[in-house]
């Protein structure tokens, strides 16, 4: 990845903490990353260092208690509300383990619900067409309960693909699927982000599946480092 790509995110200094009963934690503090434009970056580290915490700060889901974040050269914590959620609505998708599809919506419904709240015209025939791509074009009538881990998970990534985001964030996303069933979804989510041109950012445990990525990060005792592969 060339240094003169555009940078997709820009986080300066970032720190988060809590108050608690028993006084003030701090997950981390100044941590900085740079990631450009294109480029597929994991996270890796264990569980309970606060890798889902900093993916939720880099996607401007959650508030750094000290810290910048930019996305594509805009801070999206000085925007208003509204403008914020419309910038995340239009640039940033999500994929998490636990699919995240609402069970009374079919596949299709699931899938074009992003577009139909963008209120567009074609929300039905991208739906379909991003199905057809996971390998559901027969199930699109079928909801969550009537279909396995791993084609929810399908429904899951055609509808983060679907309104063609600039940024995607996938949080363990093979963590609830068998390895067989989740290697097929990480072949999705690379090839998807490639022909898109969308900027992955990967949270997992796993160091095989990191290593797929164009660079990989360990957060260990609430210091972020870039591991070398």
């Amino acid at each position: 990845m060339q240094l003169t790509t555009p940078l997709a995110i820009d986080a300066q200094r970032l720190s988060k903490s809590f108050s608690t009963t028993d006084g003030e934690i701090s997950l981390f503090k100044n941590l900085n990353l740079q990631i450009h434009k294109g480029e597929s970056v994991a996270i890796i580290g264990p569980s309970g260092t606060g890798k889902s915490t900093l993916l939720s700060l880099l996607a401007c889901l959650d508030t750094p208690t000290d810290g910048t974040v930019s996305l594509c050269g805009i801070d999206l914590n000085s925007l208003e509300q509204q403008q914020k959620a419309q910038w995340r609505a239009k640039n940033i998708s999500f994929v998490f383990q636990s699919f995240h599809l609402l069970p009374e919506l079919s596949a299709l419904e699931n899938t074009q619900l992003p577009l139909d709240i963008q209120g567009r015209a074609d929300s039905e025939q991208q739906a379909k067409q991003w199905l057809d791509a996971v390998g559901l074009g027969p199930r699109t009538s079928h909801f969550p309960a009537q279909l396995s881990g791993g084609e929810q998970q399908r429904v899951a990534i055609a509808r983060a693909f679907v309104t063609a985001p600039s940024l995607l964030f996938a949080d363990e996303p093979t963590g609830n699927l068998d390895s067989k069933t989740g290697d097929n979804i990480i072949e999705l989510l690379f090839d998807f982000s490639a022909k898109t041109q969308a900027t992955l950012i990967l949270i997992t445990h796993d160091v095989h599946l990191a290593s797929r990525c164009d660079r990989m990060f360990n957060l260990l005792e609430g210091q972020l480092s870039e591991v070398t592969k």
